[in-house]
């Protein structure tokens, strides 16, 4: 997991999968949209695929990139152990609120 967060802590990075959210794109596809070059897109692929989060199959002669959903799995995983972490605290704070209120009607 560590390993993906700093993948995508580099903002290309990011917006690459971000592209990809929507749906499988080429090479060509993800250079018009990002406007940056050919060889950056291919090398930040490359990156994202040995972090498992891209895979590519070919299509003639184009390269077609998609997420894998692997990595984000296990970061959506991660994410969800703090949303106990934050309803407890909710709560609590939904409990004081509730007190405070009592007490001012007292």
């Amino acid at each position: 997991m560590q390993l993906t967060l700093l993948t995508l802590a580099e903002p290309n990075r990011f917006n690459i999968v971000e592209l990809l959210r929507n749906g499988p794109k080429s090479v060509g596809e993800i250079v018009q949209a990002l406007g940056i070059s050919q060889p950056h897109v291919s090398r930040h692929l490359r990156i994202l695929s040995e972090a498992g989060m891209v895979r590519s199959r070919s299509k003639a002669q184009l390269r077609i990139y998609s997420l894998e959903a692997g990595p984000f799995q296990e970061l959506d995983e991660w994410f969800d152990s703090f949303s106990i972490l934050w309803e407890e605290r909710l709560d609590n704070f939904e409990e004081y609120m509730l007190d405070y209120k009592k007490k001012e009607e007292q």
